[in-house]
Formats: C-alpha cells, sequence, structure tokens
C-alpha cells in the first residue's frame, strides 16, 4: 500500500512539473516581471522662469496665466515686492523653487571695485532673504564675469572671497546659492565647475544647470554626469548650432523646443543616472501670449517623458 501511494504522489509531482514545462516562456517572463520591483518614476516638475514671461500684466495676472498653461510653478526675480508676490502665490497656488538675482551681472561679484563687489554681495544676500520668504530652496547666481578688465584667474579668487561672505546666511536660511553656467567666459568645463563648488567646503553651494548653455561648447549630458547631486535646479532651453554659425552665435537660442541640438533622450538619461528629481525650468523664448506659455509648458512635458 505504501509503495502505490508513493507511486501516485510521484506522478502527480511528474504532472505538475511536465504542466509548468509546457507553460509558454512568455508567460513565465510575464510572471517575472510581475514580481520584479517597479523602476522609479522620473519626477521633474514644470516652472518658468519670471523674465521669459512677456506678457503686459500684473503679477498676479502672470501668475494666473503661468498656472493656466499648465506650469506648476515659477522661478521669481529678486528685489520684487514680497507681499505682492506671495500673494499672487497664494491665489494661484504655484510653487516659487527657485529666485534668480537681478543684480549679479551689473554688480559682479569678480569687479575690480571693492565698492561694487560689496553691492554685489548685499543684491546676493537679499537674494536669499527673497528665497526664504517665497520658499524657494535655492538662488541662482552668475558668481563672475570675466572680460578685458577682470582676469580668470581674479575672478575666481574675487568671487569665492564674496561668496563664502554669504554662505552663513544661506546656512542659517536653509537656501542654497545654486552657481549657474552661463556666458560668463567663467567655469568652461564641468570638471571646473564641480572644484569650484567644492571649494567652499559647504552644502550650501550647489549648482543651476542650464542645458541650453553648454551646447555651444559641449554636451550637456557630460556635464550632468560630473555636476551629479551638485545639481540643485534646471534650466531648460534649446540651442541649434547650424543656426549659430549661419546666422550668429545669438541666434542658437531662436528654435522652439524639440528642434534644435539637445539630445534630450541623452540628457533625460543621465539626470536618471544621477538620481535627479527636482524643477525644470523653462528659459525658453515664446512666453509672451497665453498660447506660447501653453506651447513651452507642451513642449517640456515631452521633453521630461523622453
Amino acid at each position: 500500500m505504501n509503495l502505490s501511494l508513493n507511486r501516485r504522489e510521484f506522478l502527480k509531482s511528474a504532472g505538475s512539473t511536465l504542466a509548468l514545462s509546457t507553460l509558454a516562456p512568455a508567460t513565465l517572463a510575464a510572471e517575472e516581471d510581475k514580481a520584479k520591483p517597479a523602476a522609479p518614476k522620473r519626477e521633474i516638475k514644470k516652472a518658468i522662469m519670471w523674465a521669459t514671461v512677456g506678457l503686459k500684466a500684473s503679477v498676479l495676472e502672470k501668475m494666473k496665466a503661468i498656472k493656466a498653461a499648465g506650469f506648476e510653478g515659477t522661478e521669481m526675480m529678486s528685489h520684487m515686492n514680497q507681499d505682492e508676490v506671495l500673494r499672487a502665490r497664494d491665489d494661484t497656488g504655484l510653487v516659487i523653487p527657485s529666485v534668480c538675482g537681478q543684480r549679479h551681472w551689473s554688480k559682479p561679484l569678480s569687479d575690480p571695485n571693492p565698492k561694487v563687489r560689496e553691492e554685489g554681495l548685499e543684491a546676493l544676500k537679499q537674494t536669499l532673504r527673497d528665497a526664504k520668504r517665497y520658499g524657494a530652496t535655492s538662488v541662482l547666481l552668475v558668481p563672475a564675469v570675466v572680460n578685458k578688465e577682470v582676469s580668470y584667474g581674479d575672478a575666481y579668487t574675487r568671487s569665492q572671497n564674496e561668496i563664502r561672505k554669504a554662505i552663513p546666511l544661506a546656512e542659517e536660511l536653509g537656501v542654497k546659492i545654486a552657481i549657474e553656467n552661463v556666458w560668463n567666459q567663467f567655469l568652461l568645463s564641468p570638471l571646473e565647475a564641480a572644484r569650484y563648488v567644492d571649494e567652499f567646503k559647504s552644502l550650501a553651494v550647489g549648482w543651476h544647470f542650464d542645458v541650453g548653455n553648454v551646447i555651444h561648447f559641449g554636451w550637456p549630458e557630460q556635464w550632468i554626469r560630473v555636476l551629479g547631486k551638485r545639481i540643485q535646479k534646471l534650466h531648460i532651453k534649446e540651442y541649434s548650432r547650424k543656426k549659430r554659425d549661419s546666422q550668429g552665435l545669438w541666434k542658437g537660442f531662436d528654435v522652439p523646443f524639440l528642434e534644435g541640438d539637445n539630445n534630450w533622450p541623452a540628457v533625460m538619461k543621465a539626470l536618471d543616472d544621477i538620481g535627479y528629481n527636482g524643477w525644470g525650468i523653462a528659459e525658453q523664448g515664446g512666453g509672451d501670449t497665453p498660447e506660447g506659455l501653453k506651447k513651452l509648458s507642451e513642449g517640456m512635458t515631452k521633453i521630461f517623458a523622453q
């Protein structure tokens, strides 16, 4: 009897094994995929730089148009009426993730005149205070300008010296100073940019990465991988080398989203690789009408889905 029972159990087990072996490979693969943890969803929130919104309207009316176009936030400029900005923010529900300094070009921290540098430093501190009031987590700073009168070395040391004076306030407020790559003839490689930030030895200093500004002399995806976690915010814009070569340097920016030389899939892959989840802020022409703002918002949605 025991032999008969063992035989029946064997045949039952063998039948189950045979049934499993006859399942289609695709079915087994599907079951395995279900067991795998879901890939993390890329989370880049859409905002637009205030200075690029060309509507002739009040702060509140502009914010309403930004919201209606599908943006979640806006990067404000410094030295505005704080109370007016806050009323409009609260009325529309927009987020202010970043504040861009208004005076870093006119009062650069690299200027040979100590008085100008002092005024530039005070402007940076005010930008930090604005950001704290608005709930922003970083400020955009152009750190220095290199030109015929200002050498590269002087720009480097002067700007770092002035920024160090603002770090205690930034740390106190919990707002980061984010250095942007712009056409200021300064910090022209990602390795140098990373070094510049790291030399402050403070988490209060990071990077505000502008995708379009790099294309004239490099590849954004390479910068992203070098800068890594230093990146606090993104500026999203296009640039065309073809237009640059045929019509002039600045004409390279005169191209709609997805029609320039950005390799957006490569850029998004690089952002995924460094684990970036934050704000992508449009700094792109075309935001002079409600229709233009909506087109920009739709273009960013397509970019972030690459």
